[in-house]
């Protein structure tokens, strides 16, 4: 799945139009191509593999990230993984199954099996796992939806203008809180799954 970057071009080559319908000459640009996020262990929409998931136990793994065009100017990615359905409590948080934050702004993905730990080898940090995940520890971890109809999970990537200096306790709402302004694009894969 692709998103465009942020709306600065798009308003920019609009601003220039009207420059130019006022008799300015201007050589409007083309827009950069979207930032690209894919998953090759699955289809976006399609089923998650049982060893990227609580089937597999202790073997869980998580799956192989890719991403590409990112931005000029990107200086870090965030990447978070939650599942749309559950709300824990009945508030407006949905379950936080694996964030990363800071990841480098050269990377392009995350290999399958990422380890366990506050920060990774490339520096990248990894949330803390909520409270209504068992395990309270920094790693991540896989869809466990109960049987029945299947529930809509989403890796969201966002390329950011800068790093967030947060602390290893940070929160997704402190990680997105810290991004807020500094989002240059974004891309999406979905994924489905029940027991």
């Amino acid at each position: 799945m692709k998103f465009l970057p942020s709306l600065g071009l798009a308003t920019a080559m609009l601003a220039a139009t009207c420059f130019a319908q006022q008799g300015a000459p201007v050589t409007p640009t083309a827009p950069a191509s979207p930032t690209v996020l894919t998953l090759p262990g699955f289809a976006d929409g399609g089923m998650i593999p049982s060893r990227n998931t609580c089937i597999a136990g202790p073997a869980v793994v998580s799956p192989e990230i890719r991403w590409s065009n990112a931005p000029a100017g990107t200086q870090s990615f965030v990447l978070i993984f939650h599942d749309l359905e559950p709300h824990p409590a009945k508030g407006v948080t949905d379950n936080s199954h694996w964030v990363l934050w800071n990841i480098p702004g050269t990377s392009t993905g995350v290999a399958e099996g990422a380890p366990a730990g506050a920060t990774l080898p490339d520096g990248t940090h990894q949330m803390k796992r909520p409270r209504t995940i068992p395990g309270s520890v920094y790693s991540y971890y896989g869809p466990c939806a109960p049987k029945g109809p299947s529930h809509h999970y989403v890796f969201e990537l966002y390329a950011l203008d800068s790093k967030l200096d947060l602390p290893d306790d940070a929160t997704r709402l402190d990680i997105m809180n810290a991004s807020d302004g500094h989002i240059l694009a974004a891309a999406g894969w979905f994924g489905l799954f029940h027991q």
